[in-house]
């Protein structure tokens, strides 16, 4: 009995994947337009956020943000990367402090009018669809807090015969 390749079928997520690289895309362009270099549009809320607290460590920017420690520390690293933060030892051998570099701190009048635009075009968006993406994205997370993804993936699970 032959099994047919399962990524044969078309993605489901695919599209949501590609839409949201695009949107990213054309914000990064936006940056670009505006002579502002080596800034990825993930770094705007990091980089916004430091600016109205100082410096934080990796954990609290992460918590602040509501994202994964992990994806902030990969964010953290792009960031310094391009000059855009430091990373200072913390209060202990385990923490680092990031802050903004100068460089970092004359962006962010620009990457909160961005954010502030890019609000408004989601508002917009959502005015001329049939069904707004931010309403859409809110039963899904409601759906799945009432029966989570592992859940739903574990009911259609079949594992293939040991």
């Amino acid at each position: 009995m032959t099994i047919s390749d399962p990524t044969a079928r078309p993605d489901p997520l695919h599209s949501l994947h590609e839409l949201l690289a695009a949107m990213d895309a054309e914000i990064e362009q936006v940056y670009i337009e505006r002579g502002i270099e080596g800034v990825r549009p993930r770094f705007a809320y990091p980089m916004i956020r430091l600016a109205h607290t100082g410096p934080l460590t990796i954990r609290e920017l992460a918590k602040s943000l509501g994202r994964s420690h992990s994806a902030i520390s990969q964010t953290v690293a792009a960031m310094r990367k391009a000059g855009l933060v430091t990373s200072e030892p913390g209060p202990d051998a385990r923490t680092r402090r990031i802050d903004l570099t100068d460089r970092g701190r004359s962006l962010v009048p620009f990457l909160e009018a961005e954010w502030r635009a890019t609000h408004s075009t989601v508002a917009e968006l959502d005015s001329e669809v049939p069904y707004a993406m931010t309403a859409v994205v809110e039963e899904v997370r409601r759906a799945l807090e009432r029966r989570s993804m592992r859940q739903r993936i574990l009911h259609h699970l079949t594992e293939p015969p040991r």
